[in-house]
């Protein structure tokens, strides 16, 4: 399989998992998994040749550990970026780092500097421990603008914070009093 048809069964399956499970006819329990036997039929009707072997590739090299199986492979999930609101990753609150990071881009600052960083229509705020990460992150809609936001001050002040499998620092909101705006 070659890396192009990994991206667009890597970018499939974050429709599926993380936003639209009813495109194919995919139940998701509470937690968000899926039956790996009924993604892989249910992909199929909808003329997406996905194999078991398929789906472990891209579960094993997605660069962002998007996805995950249980212990023996027999179901499937997103490890975080639900605009499913009734999805439960189970996330238990954790202490996070003093600073976490935030790429975005010039035509969202304005909002952001008013009104914080908000889920939209994600069940969290996604935020990174590393600079590099949040550039990639805002690389994504033009040239990046990182934020650093005060994490453990906002941990302190009663706001929690998860911490995806993948990762990804996950907190409700980020209000602007917590994001530090200097140029970068």
């Amino acid at each position: 399989m070659n890396t192009n048809n990994i991206k667009i069964t890597s970018k499939f399956l974050s429709l599926i998992l993380r936003h639209n499970p009813g495109k194919i006819g995919l139940d998701l329990d509470k937690n968000g998994w899926a039956n790996v036997d009924d993604l892989l039929n249910k992909s199929q009707k909808k003329h997406r040749h996905i194999t078991m072997e398929i789906l472990e590739l891209v579960v094993e090299t997605n660069d962002k550990n998007r996805f995950a199986f249980n212990a023996d492979k027999t179901k499937i999930r997103a490890n975080q970026g639900h605009s499913l609101k009734t999805i439960d990753l189970q996330l238990k609150p954790v202490t996070p780092p003093a600073f976490l990071y935030h790429g975005t881009v010039a035509k969202f600052m304005e909002a952001i500097q008013k009104e914080g960083l908000k889920k939209q229509n994600r069940q969290h705020v996604h935020l990174s421990v590393d600079t590099e990460t949040a550039i990639k992150v805002g690389s994504r809609r033009g040239k990046p603008i990182i934020l650093s936001i005060r994490a453990l001050d906002m941990y302190k002040e009663g706001f929690p914070f998860y911490l995806s499998e993948n990762k990804v620092w996950l907190t409700d909101a980020v209000p602007s009093a917590f994001i530090d705006f200097k140029e970068n």
